[in-house]
């Protein structure tokens, strides 16, 4: 099965976000050097990246970004737990998918900062409301787009599969996640950079160590350089987060006619043959 996919040339991929950045940093500095606005309302790019370098010398900014990455990839991780064997339930059993989408549905409509309070007085201040958050934040997609891959699976590989005998664990193990694994692979990436705006809601509305906490003392004092280095820090962190995902499903895409993880340790590896399935002898 040869799926492909066309993408813009690699050079392009990485010169184009670069230079719309540049354009916006320079639209940014026109604004602030000419648009006769105060510094304490909009601080210059310079500025903000000598706060930026300060902060990252000091070591203040380490520990907030690690407790955010922290509640991201923990909720992350309960949400991964939960949703995928449920989007495996809705996709071959009907009355899962009659009986759970509408809510799944429903649960979108709930806003996070509502949800916040309400995790305040079930489990309290801390870390585990943040967490629950984020989860809940990530829970949708996850569950979306790895019902979508397994969907999309040809029906025929799963009939040849059957006739040489593969059992549903068998055909769950070799032939459906495998393949469902680059639709898995997208939720899970965008629900982790989901999950960042998650704990910073969360910070936000039930505290702890992270950026959210940042951002609302910086907000407090009216900080507004620190406001801004705190949103560029995590503008990286989703953009870090987003590329690293992206290159690990790029890495374990099983439509490739070889391992590409296998072609990046052996370069001169190209005549791989693909992976053969285990099959079930009659």
């Amino acid at each position: 099965m040869d799926i492909r996919t066309r993408h813009a040339p690699l050079s392009l991929r990485i010169a184009a976000p670069i230079v719309a950045g540049l354009v916006l940093v320079l639209c940014w500095w026109l604004i602030a050097r000419f648009g006769s606005i105060p510094a304490t309302l909009l601080p210059g790019p310079a500025a903000v990246i000598e706060r930026l370098g300060r902060e990252l010398a000091s070591g203040r900014l380490w520990g907030p970004i690690g407790a955010t990455i922290g509640e991201a990839a923990a909720g992350c991780l309960l949400a991964s737990a939960i949703a995928l064997p449920i989007a495996y339930l809705i996709a071959h059993v009907r009355l899962a998918e009659a009986t759970m989408s509408p809510y799944l549905a429903a649960s979108q409509a709930l806003p996070a900062v509502a949800l916040a309070p309400l995790l305040v007085i079930w489990v309290g201040y801390g870390t585990w409301p943040v967490v629950l958050l984020c989860s809940i934040m990530v829970f949708f997609p996850m569950v979306l787009s790895t019902v979508l891959g397994l969907r999309s699976i040809d029906p025929e590989i799963l009939d040849a599969a059957r006739v040489d005998g593969a059992g549903r664990a068998k055909l769950a193990r070799w032939i459906e996640w495998p393949l469902a694994l680059p639709a898995t692979l997208t939720g899970v990436r965008n629900g982790f950079t989901l999950s960042i705006t998650g704990a910073v809601v969360g910070e936000l509305v039930m505290g702890g160590d992270g950026l959210g906490q940042r951002l609302a003392v910086q907000s407090q004092s009216s900080d507004t350089t620190g406001l801004f280095t705190t949103l560029i820090v995590l503008c990286v962190l989703a953009i870090v987060i987003f590329l690293g995902l992206s290159f690990i499903e790029w890495l374990t895409n099983p439509y490739a006619s070889s391992p590409r993880w296998y072609r990046l340790i052996h370069p001169t590896g190209d005549n791989l043959e693909p992976p053969e399935y285990p099959t079930t002898k009659r």
